[in-house]
């Protein structure tokens, strides 16, 4: 049996050739058929490579199409409405509708099962607010700041060119100017396209300091400054780390650096670049505010921050007792999940390194407001948000605005064939082969981006409405509302604990963040105990 197929596509060629030498009219065209697989079939025999092809000559190529279609049919065929990881298709649908200006409605009811473990709302008022308006503002810049920036409470998370095609950066950036919105570069510097349509730019550098960088991969003053100045960056973001990979650096294969990514990120073109997995411009937190300081000063007083999925606990408690021995603070701080982006990344590490969203921006509000920090510095998140309850949800929880990055990445047509790494995007959003860009037409697609970001907030704005405020930003972690698996009902400040102010000062925090607190070394980023230079480690 396992020569089965093999053995049929012989005898159909042997049969083939009586028929043609007893016949007067010769029949050649199944040979374009029996004659390929027939080679494939001895082939797989001699072969040493793959056991399956060897033992089952032919029928063994089956397990590989059914491998490649599996994902197709799942998604098309198998998957329900509100299966499918890591957005379902009613997610994904939701956003192609808004994108598209068309209603987003559900009739009939709710799809979700709202007894399930996990599910959430926010309780609505039986005295709803009246004529919200949705285009809702977050001031970003502390005393220190001469630049402030008034920020949409929802943005384009950080996507690199180079990660994306040169085609969805410039309707990313040409939807975020007609919406006012910004739009995040990405570690992958400051590109034409991100300039064309002169949509506000949050300047991301990471630790390849691509766009500002030395011939040897060092920060360079000078050219950060001449690219800061520039009107259209608004913020400059420090990436310490990303959700999609944390822990980990990068590398961009010399072949896919072209004239225009080399342009951008300040590299030889054809040459592999490497992205190191840590910074080079600072060791210990205290060196990095003051290089925080720095960036504020060349840039002209515009607002400077960072971004990281929270690792270590006590490294970012370092951070804070920088700023209390330093007097420097960000002007802002964007928790990223570990919820991951388009950012390609090892098993291990995108599945399990790095800490999710709320547990993450839980933390980072708990150490400023434990060290009288909060009322200095706005919180940014990243992790999934891509519709009106996800951003209440992280609104409730703490942040100040919200990012996304993969919600506006369906509103230029991405549909989640999770080739992101392979520069086989169908879509022509997440590649930089010029024929699957062009498919991708900057003048359709950048009114779509706008068309999601302002029903997204029209939803918003519902949302907050429905409960009896008025601004998001009056969300508190008790209107939230959260099923237990035994089937109880808790809100979120019953789940989550959240310090007093001043807590981590007066030694009144619970053991675990006293514990992460006395750990904390203002002049190292390792825990007391294994003090050393972090650059020799």
């Amino acid at each position: 049996m396992r020569y089965l197929p093999l053995l049929l596509v012989f005898l159909a060629g042997v049969s083939l050739a009586f028929w043609n030498a007893s016949n007067t009219v010769s029949v050649y065209w199944p040979l374009l058929i029996l004659g390929p697989l027939l080679m494939i079939g001895v082939w797989d025999l001699l072969q040493t490579g793959h056991t399956l092809r060897r033992t089952y000559p032919l029928s063994a190529h089956f397990r590989w199409l059914f491998e490649w279609l599996r994902p197709y049919m799942r998604a098309y065929l198998l998957d329900s409405d509100i299966e499918g990881r890591p957005f379902s298709h009613r997610q994904r649908a939701l956003v192609y509708r808004r994108a598209k200006g068309e209603e987003g409605v559900n009739a009939f009811g709710t799809q979700l099962d709202v007894e399930k473990p996990g599910h959430e709302w926010i309780n609505h008022s039986v005295v709803p607010h009246e004529n919200i308006e949705p285009g809702f503002r977050v001031p970003i810049g502390g005393s220190a700041c001469t630049a402030p920036y008034s920020a949409s409470i929802l943005n384009i998370s950080a996507l690199s060119f180079g990660s994306l095609s040169g085609n969805a950066i410039e309707a990313l950036n040409l939807g975020a100017r007609a919406g006012g919105f910004y739009h995040d570069t990405g570690e992958g510097g400051i590109s034409d396209h991100h300039l064309k349509h002169g949509g506000d730019l949050v300047w991301e550098i990471g630790t390849g300091y691509f766009g500002c960088r030395t011939e040897d991969g060092q920060f360079d003053p000078a050219e950060f400054a001449r690219k800061a100045a520039l009107e259209q960056v608004k913020m400059i973001e420090v990436k310490l780390s990303q959700g999609a990979k944390p822990g980990q650096g990068g590398l961009l294969p010399g072949p896919k650096v072209n004239d225009a990514i080399a342009r951008a990120r300040g590299v030889p073109v054809g040459e592999t670049v490497h992205s190191p997995s840590r910074h080079s411009a600072f060791s210990t937190p205290r060196e990095m505010l003051e290089w925080l300081a720095d960036l504020r000063r060349l840039s002209g007083g515009k607002p400077v921050g960072f971004k990281l999925c929270i690792g270590h606990r006590w490294e970012f408690l370092a951070i804070v007792k920088a700023m209390l021995e330093t007097g420097i603070t960000p002007d802002f701080i964007v928790i990223d999940g570990a919820e991951g982006g388009t950012g390609a990344a090892p098993s291990e590490l995108s599945d399990h390194v790095g800490t999710p969203l709320r547990e993450g921006l839980v933390f980072v509000v708990n150490a400023l407001i434990g060290a009288n920090l909060r009322d200095h510095i706005r919180i940014g998140v990243a992790g999934k948000i891509f519709d009106g309850h996800t951003m209440a949800a992280a609104l409730a929880l703490g942040a100040d605005w919200c990012n996304s990055a993969r919600a506006f990445m369906f509103a230029l047509g991405c549909v989640q064939t999770r080739k992101c790494h392979t520069d086989a995007c169908p879509t022509g959003v997440a590649t930089q082969n010029p024929w699957r860009e062009a498919g991708l037409v900057v003048e359709r697609k950048g009114p779509r981006v706008t068309s999601f970001h302002k029903e997204t907030l029209d939803a918003l704005a519902d949302y907050v409405a429905a409960a009896g405020l008025s601004h998001p930003s009056q969300l508190r972690p008790e209107h939230l509302r959260v099923r237990h698996g035994s089937g109880e009902v808790r809100s979120a400040d019953m789940i989550y604990r959240y310090l007093s102010p001043g807590a981590l000062l007066s030694n009144e925090a619970p053991e675990d963040y006293a514990r992460w607190w006395a750990m904390a070394d203002a002049g190292s980023f390792l825990p007391r105990e294994q003090r050393v230079d972090i650059r020799r480690a």
